[in-house]
Formats: C-alpha cells, sequence, structure tokens
C-alpha cells in the first residue's frame, strides 16, 4: 500500500496537529508579557494525543494556561507535578480531553504540551502566558528573545533523565527536524510602551517598518515581515533614550488573596543603575587569574569554532602583562593548555596561540560539569581575582546541575558566560552569569562574537564590587520582606533587580527610599532611590509574578543542598505552595486542565503524534549524517553527530582559505607587552613594503616605538567601526610607549600619518 503523503507529516511520515503558532509580545519598560496561542487540528480519522516539546526564556514566569474547543474555554489549575500527571492519564482513560503544560526538571527552559484526546475533525486553541524581564546588553539594548529552535540537549551518563541526543522532559523525548522542514507557522507581533522614547527595534528577523503609535515616540508596534521561516530564534533588541534610569514600580496585592501572603501584599520591583566615580572606571585593573572555558563539542564545527578562536586571539592579545591565565576546552572529556594557571608573558601567550590554532570541534558531546569542576579544584591565586569566561553553544541537559556549581563557587570568581548560535540555552547562559556574578551575552545570526567578548573583558577588569548591602527607609507602620536573593555583583551601568513585599499600613502619599552601599576600589560608595508607595495603575499581576518566580527559582537552586536534609520536603512543600498560590509555573508543579463539559466519551484507542521541533544543523557537517528524529535509540544518535563527517573531507578539492582579516591579522603580531617588531610581517598587514615602512622612520627612534605607532595610527584610521575589540589592546600599547619615554612621539605620529594616508591626531592615540 503506498503511503499518502499529503499534508504536514513529521520525518516518520505522520501528520502533525498543529498548525499555527502566533505571538503577541507586550513590553512594557523592561518587562515583557508574551501570549502564544498554538492552533491544532486532527485531520486524521482517529483520536489524537499530540505531545510538543520546546523552549521558553530560562526565567520566564508562566502564569496562564487554558484551552478553547469550540465555544468553551477551559483554563487550567496549578497542581502537583505528580498529581496533576494522575489527573491527566485518568481524565485519558475515561475518553475525557485534558491538557498538561510541565517544566523540565532538569532545565528551566523547556516545556512540554500534551493535548490529550483530540477527536477526529476537532480543532483546539491553546493559550499560554508567560511573563520575564528583559536583560540589558552591554551597549544598552533590552534583548527579548523567542526561542524557536530546540538543540539537542547533551546529557551527560549518571546525571538523571535521557543521555545522548535526546531531549528528555520528564517521560517525554523531542523530535527534531532541520528548521527549514517545521510543518507548521509562526507569526509574531510585538507593542513596546516606556515612560522614555523608544529609539529604535533590532532583530535578527526582518522586521515590518515601527509604527509609532504618538508623538512623543514612547508607544510603537513592529511585527515580524511575512514570511519569516521558522529557522531561527526571533531577537529583538529594544533601545530606549535615556535608558539607564533607576526605576521603582509598586504593584498592589490581589483582592481575593489574603494580606500579609505574598499575592495579597503589595509588592515592589526596583530597577537600581550603578554609576561608579569616574576615577576609578578610567583605570584598568592590572591582575587577575583569566581562565577561559571553551566548548569543542561537534555542534561547534565550522564558523562557531573560527569565531571563537579569533575571540580568543583578541582576549589573549588584550590581557594586561602580570596577570595569570589558562585555557580549557571540552567536550566528552576536557583538556587544558596548562596544568594550572601561568603568569601572562610573551612566552605562554605564544604557547596558548599555538595551541589555540591546532584547535578543532572534535571533542564529542558537552558535558560541562567535569572541567568546571576541575577548575574549581585548583587554588585561587593570592592577589589574582578569578575570572571564568565560558564559551558554548549551551546544549546541555543537566543545567541546573552547572548552575549549582558555579552558584557554590561563586565566592571565590566571577563567571561570564556566552551563548553561541540558535538555540543556545538562555536557563544555562543567563544562570551561569547570574550565580556567578558576571555578564552574559548571546551570540546569534551574523552576529561578531568579539565585540561582545571584549564588552565582557571590561566588565572583567572594572574593580569587584565588595560588601554590597540594601537598605529600606519607609514610612512607620509599614516593613519589607526581600524577595530576591541578596545582590552579588555590581557592574558599571548594568542593572540590578531587587523584589520586595510591603507589609503593614503606611499613608497612601507617603516616599520610600532604598541605600545600596558598597566597597569599590577600598572606598566606601553609595547609590539612592527615593520613590513613592503608591500603587501603580494596570499592571495586573505582573510583578507579583516575576517576584514568585525569582522566589521560587532560589528556593528551587537550593533544592540541590536539600538532599538528605530533614526540611527538604518542608522545602519542596514551600515551593508547590508557592506556585499554586501565585499561578506561576515550578520543577514541582504542572498546569492540568480536563474539558469536564463535554459529556460524550471519546471511542477508540488514542495515537501518539510528537511535534517536531526546529533545530538547527551543526555548521560544517554534512546534512545527511545527522538524524532527523531523536527519537531513536541515543546511543545511536550520539554516534552519528560524532560521526558527521565535515563536508571539507569530501573527496574533491579543497576550497582555498579566505585571506584573514586585516584587523586579525595585525593583532596577531603584538607581542604581550603591548609593542610591535618592525618587520616584514608588520608591513604586509599595514599594506606595505618593507622598505616602505622603514624609509620614514625618524633616525633618532627606537624601531618598536616606530612600528607601535604605526600600528596603532592604522587601528585609529582605518578601523574605528571595529574599536570595541581593539581598545584594550591599543591602551596597553599606549601604556608601553609611554613606560619608553620615547622623544620624537610628535615626529613619528606625523610621519606615519604620511606614510598610512591617515590624518589621526596625537592626542587622539592617547599619547
Amino acid at each position: 500500500m503506498m503511503v499518502n503523503c499529503c499534508g504536514l507529516l513529521t520525518s516518520q511520515k505522520e501528520p502533525v496537529p498543529l498548525k499555527s503558532v502566533e505571538v503577541e509580545l507586550e513590553v512594557r519598560d523592561h518587562v515583557a508579557t508574551v501570549v502564544s496561542t498554538l492552533s491544532y487540528e486532527n485531520k486524521e480519522d482517529k483520536p489524537l494525543e499530540a505531545v510538543f516539546v520546546f523552549p521558553l526564556p530560562g526565567d520566564a514566569a508562566v502564569c496562564h494556561f487554558s484551552a478553547q474547543i469550540g465555544q468553551m474555554q477551559i483554563v487550567a489549575e496549578v497542581k502537583e507535578k505528580q498529581e496533576a500527571r494522575e489527573e491527566y492519564d485518568d481524565a485519558l482513560s475515561s475518553g475525557q480531553q485534558a491538557f498538561l503544560l510541565e517544566e523540565s526538571e532538569q532545565s528551566p527552559d523547556i516545556f512540554s504540551l500534551s493535548v490529550g484526546s483530540l477527536p477526529p475533525g476537532e480543532s483546539a486553541s491553546i493559550r499560554l502566558e508567560y511573563v520575564t524581564e528583559l536583560a540589558v546588553q552591554a551597549d544598552d539594548g533590552l534583548r527579548f528573545c523567542l526561542p524557536a529552535v530546540l538543540n539537542p540537549r547533551y546529557q551527560p551518563q549518571g546525571s538523571g533523565g535521557g543521555e545522548g541526543g535526546n531531549v528528555q522532559v520528564t517521560s517525554v523525548q523531542v523530535t527534531s527536524v532541520p528548521a527549514s522542514l517545521v510543518p507548521y507557522s509562526l507569526s509574531f507581533s510585538a507593542r513596546v510602551s516606556s515612560p522614555r522614547p523608544v529609539s529604535k527595534v533590532e532583530s535578527n528577523c526582518p522586521l515590518d517598518p515601527l509604527q509609532y503609535l504618538n508623538t512623543e515616540q514612547t508607544q510603537t508596534t513592529v511585527k515580524l515581515a511575512a514570511g519569516h521561516k521558522f529557522d531561527r530564534d526571533v531577537e529583538l533588541l529594544i533601545y530606549y533614550k535615556d535608558a539607564h534610569q533607576p526605576t521603582a514600580v509598586v504593584e498592589a496585592g490581589r483582592a481575593s488573596s489574603e494580606p500579609g501572603t505574598l499575592m495579597g501584599d503589595p509588592v515592589m520591583m526596583l530597577s537600581l543603575y550603578p554609576e561608579f566615580p569616574q576615577a576609578v572606571m578610567s583605570s584598568v585593573a592590572s591582575c587577575g587569574e583569566f581562565v577561559f572555558l571553551l566548548d569543542r563539542s561537534g555542534s561547534m564545527q565550522g564558523a562557531r569554532m573560527k569565531s571563537a578562536m579569533d575571540t580568543l586571539l583578541l582576549l589573549l592579545k588584550s590581557l594586561p602583562m602580570g596577570c595569570y591565565f589558562n585555557i580549557h576546552s571540552f567536550g566528552s572529556s576536557y583538556e587544558h593548555i596548562f596544568p594550572e594557571s601561568v603568569e601572562y608573558n610573551q612566552k605562554t601567550m605564544e604557547e596558548a596561540l599555538k595551541n589555540v590554532a591546532e584547535m578543532k570541534a572534535n571533542l564529542g558531546g558537552t558535558e560541562i560539569l567535569k572541567p568546571l569542576k576541575h577548575i574549581y579544584s585548583q587554588p585561587c591565586i593570592p592577589s589574582q581575582p578569578r575570572q571564568l569566561f565560558v564559551f558554548t553553544d549551551g546544549e546541555v541537559g543537566n543545567t541546573k546541575d552547572v548552575i549549582n556549581l558555579v552558584k557554590q563557587n561563586s565566592g571565590s570568581h566571577r563567571c561570564f558566560s556566552f551563548g553561541i548560535g540558535e538555540g543556545a540555552s538562555s536557563a544555562l547562559i543567563n544562570g551561569l552569569a547570574k550565580e556567578g556574578g558576571g555578564h552574559a551575552q548571546f551570540i546569534t545570526g551574523t552576529d561578531r562574537m568579539q565585540p561582545k567578548v571584549m564588552q565582557s573583558l571590561r566588565f572583567a577588569l572594572q574593580p569587584a564590587v565588595q560588601d554590597i548591602s540594601v537598605k529600606w527607609d519607609l514610612p512607620k507602620g509599614v516593613s519589607v520582606i526581600d524577595l530576591s536573593p541578596p545582590i552579588t555583583a555590581l557592574f558599571q551601568g548594568q542593572r540590578s533587580l531587587v523584589y520586595a513585599q510591603l507589609t503593614g499600613q503606611g499613608s497612601e502619599a507617603s516616599e520610600g527610599c532604598v541605600t545600596v552601599r558598597y566597597s569599590l576600589a577600598g572606598h566606601p560608595s553609595q547609590n539612592q532611590l527615593h520613590f513613592s508607595l503608591k500603587p501603580a495603575e494596570d499592571t495586573g499581576l505582573t510583578v507579583h509574578r516575576l517576584a514568585a518566580r525569582t522566589l521560587i527559582r532560589s528556593l528551587e537552586m537550593e533544592k540541590r543542598e536539600w538532599r538528605g536534609q530533614e526540611d527538604g520536603g518542608d522545602k519542596k512543600k514551600k515551593v508547590v505552595e508557592l506556585s499554586v498560590q501565585s499561578g506561576v509555573s515550578s520543577a514541582f508543579t504542572a498546569f492540568i486542565a480536563v474539558n469536564k463539559g463535554n459529556s460524550e466519551v471519546i471511542q477508540g484507542p488514542l495515537v501518539r503524534r510528537n511535534v517536531p521541533t526546529p533545530m538547527v544543523m551543526a555548521c560544517g557537517m554534512r546534512r545527511q549524517c545527522v538524524p532527523m528524529s531523536y527519537d531513536a535509540s541515543p546511543v545511536m544518535n550520539m554516534m552519528a553527530l560524532r560521526q558527521a563527517e565535515p563536508c571539507s573531507l569530501k573527496k574533491r578539492s579543497l576550497p582555498k582559505q579566505p585571506p584573514r582579516d586585516p584587523l586579525l591579522q595585525l593583532v596577531s603580531l603584538q607581542k604581550a607587552s603591548g609593542c610591535w617588531v618592525l618587520d616584514p610581517d608588520l608591513a604586509a598587514a599595514l599594506g606595505k613594503t618593507s622598505e616602505e615602512v622603514e624609509k620614514p622612520k625618524p633616525a633618532s627612534v627606537n624601531q618598536e616605538v616606530w612600528a607601535t605607532i604605526l600600528a596603532l595610527i592604522w587601528l585609529h584610521g582605518f578601523k574605528m567601526d571595529a574599536q570595541e575589540e581593539w581598545e584594550l589592546l591599543a591602551m596597553k600599547a599606549v601604556s608601553w610607549l609611554q613606560a619608553q619615554k620615547a622623544s620624537c612621539v610628535t615626529e613619528c605620529v606625523d610621519a606615519g600619518n604620511a606614510l598610512l594616508g591617515c590624518t589621526v591626531q596625537k592626542d587622539v592615540l592617547g599619547l
């Protein structure tokens, strides 16, 4: 019999009941509310159970889940997870329609949605709502990401859940297909409003033009251009004028909840932007232990790996003399260049760069826990604060174990994380930075990795802020319960969020004040914010739900420390109570909806259909080598991925290597001390012959001084668009020049400008 291949089919030639996903985003200042509507239709002659495993932002608070069948709407309740599963199974076995939404216990950015007993010919519309804070990028843009792509998460053996290339959410496994074969459509629209004007909205996907809704330009709408394919995460970057304004929002409690409870009392959300003294900020730390941890799993192959290697070159050239460093890399196993961190000098820098040049994405799976444990097992170096930089495409299944390890070691280091490519786990990348007191960056699409990494290096070179405390000054009769974990890291201009529950009664018109005190480079400093206690209008319960999510996540992180403790059960009970009370999802609860109004029992055996999720094929891999479905044996899946053959190994002539980026060519010639040497390689990088470069050198000037001034002029004259990438290594070059106390600097700059055809002023170079 021929198989009928019409309609929407999975890779197993099964019809797909999910027809479309419609997403509406509302951004108010830095808080996003997202409503997703998933439309299902059963075109088969048997009743179906449709199972869809999909990603959400890792810090999202899922707060509403409902199903519309014909004219009937069923709103789901939050219940303890096992109870919800049993209720779902009971409903299906008795022929009722039921809907179950649950969060993965291993990774809070993966959810499973089960649509049970959809009769032949029936349609259902599922509405899912969540709220999330938008992270501030280093260029002050607020980043919203709608994760569309769910890549296979590598689950190390013995860590619970699945293993190999499967994503396992509870008992559910994911079917993945290449993004180009996703059989349902996506539409996406956004509305942005803020007290400050919206200056621009950018995206990695084509957008229709921005539509401003008022003359002040504080409200705007934007949507994805027609024809968007579900082949990448949808990333929006929103820029406000004067973004760095501290704000305070007080939200009234829910009238139906008891005073004294989280949902019954007013809750406050503070956004604090510390401003450090200029004198402190202009100095760059000249010490530190810089540990770079690079993902070399198979999925990093191709452009990701090349970009990471170029980035390591810039990082190594930008480190201050006198610091310590090491480079670790990992896949299924892990390696390091030096047995322990070494002092940074010309010899160690050259040895590291030689090793980096030979690195390939050939270490198999993504086991990040073991190399982290190895790094933390090494004693810290006195007076050299440890700074850890983690580069990964974020495809791990044991996210919570990894984040918890970073949290346990947060007192000894700062962790800066970089999510590379589509489908990088936001829960992992944001969690590493949050628990490690650092900063998270995401590098997607055609983004250059280098500017973002160098921005984070600048943060790492800021003095560490110590002894952070938050003091409240409130009217008589009002007290505060902190809902956020203590602030562990502050960076110049970076936002810190604080949630607090206000208890007791104060006069309506009263004001409060919060003071953040800290020590910076040995000097006591403070930032203060005065705010009104009058509740904001029309916020729904967004702030309460975000506060509940913050508290739930803190308690779940502690769960790893409960094992074997007598009060572990009580703490889990507290999470369940808080989740049920606030209507916000957690690892221990699920949303359950049963259609009890349907008197007809659905007849016949239930057929399960897994809805495929888009995944991005690793760059440089032969497409036919990668299994399109991850329902097969996990071990076979991992073998297939590891054996995926790079395109360049096909039996044909190898493509010519593209010429090296001129900036990286020049940077690669800089010495660890910051200077350049006058040689044929430098002349070639500057686009000149050796004779052309040597001839105009003033007679009394040292060759290295002349070479270094030429390199600085070239950077300022031709590469200002990439200044963020070379700024730190140029500062090092200027420091080296100043230490030489060279004469004739003005003469050198004039001669260098004439040679290179530039007009760069001496003071612009910092000389």
